[in-house]
């Protein structure tokens, strides 16, 4: 298990991205795990209530390599993975690396850029890595993508697609601070400035123990089973059309485990998997004409089954 100065490394790390992302620490709580858990975090929510300032926040008390990436609607492939270019010296081709070789990339407004464009990090964030003719080129480690992105129905958006969605772990939605918080906002200083001042509290030593002693948290075979009833009860609800592949049940086990660390214990609950269900399972779902949306029936699904 973790040692006590990686343990209390995490507690300020948390303690300080709450302090500069207010009235927030479910949301502060989940994006920990997506870090913790060797995955990706994808934060949806209108614009001006503090996606970015919450992936600033992370990015500065990660202590990691970090590059943002603001997606528009002329960007690239190239402009993010990176490309070759031809070396009149050498006289062969040189290749020059994109922003994705970062420990921690933020791509703000994700979903302002066209498919062909979003499609560039589908290789990187699944395989820690990107082909550029023909050759591989390995990512750092750790490799870490927090993405915002505004809801789909603003002007502007183009929707990401399964094969997209499915590579982030978990979707966070922040919403309105409550009333203490935003008043706290108003009367303080600058989030910008903040974060500009703030120290790194983790780093990549620190991280990459983390994600390992993730591994190590017990799930039981009754957890597995709750685990497994999830999934198969997401394949024949009603006004499910695609429900969640064994990749998404993979993905709620790791979360689960990682949720159950930030909570100080070795093992897993059913109270882990229950808090993390609709955040890890929303956006994988794919409703049918009169299903609703993706977090009202993973919220249907969870009441559905029983832990036994």
């Amino acid at each position: 298990m973790l040692n006590d100065a990686v343990r209390n490394a995490l507690e300020r790390a948390q303690a300080q991205v709450n302090a500069l992302v207010l009235g927030k620490p479910d949301e502060v709580r989940l994006a920990f795990v997506g870090l913790l858990s060797d995955g990706h975090v994808l934060i949806e929510d209108l614009p001006g209530l503090g996606k970015t300032t919450l992936a600033h926040a992370l990015a500065a008390t990660l202590g990691l390599g970090f590059q943002r990436v603001q997606f528009t609607s002329d960007l690239l492939p190239s402009d993010i993975v990176g490309v070759s270019v031809f070396d009149a010296q050498t006289r062969g081709f040189r290749f020059h690396p994109g922003p994705v070789f970062a420990q921690v990339l933020l791509a703000d407004e994700i979903n302002r850029a066209p498919p062909r464009t979003q499609s560039a990090l589908l290789e990187a964030m699944a395989e820690h890595q990107v082909t550029i003719d023909g050759a591989t080129h390995p990512l750092p480690d750790p490799f870490f993508v927090i993405a915002t992105q505004n809801p789909v129905d603003l002007s502007g958006t183009y929707p990401l697609p399964d094969s997209q969605l499915d590579r982030f772990l978990l979707r966070l939605h922040l919403g309105y601070p409550p009333e203490d918080a935003e008043r706290a906002l108003l009367a303080g200083a600058d989030r910008r400035d903040l974060i500009a001042r703030s120290e790194a509290v983790l780093g990549a030593d620190e991280v990459r123990a983390l994600r390992e002693a993730v591994l190590g948290i017990h799930a039981s075979e009754a957890l597995i089973d709750y685990v497994q009833r999830l999934l198969a009860r997401s394949r024949h609800h009603p006004g499910v059309r695609v429900g969640l592949s064994p990749r998404a049940g993979l993905a709620l086990l790791r979360a689960a485990r990682a949720h159950a660390l930030l909570r100080g214990r070795e093992h897993v609950l059913p109270e882990d998997v229950q808090t993390l269900f609709v955040a890890v399972a929303a956006h994988r779902l794919t409703a049918d004409a009169d299903g609703g949306d993706g977090k009202s029936l993973a919220e249907a699904i969870l009441r559905a089954v029983a832990v036994d």
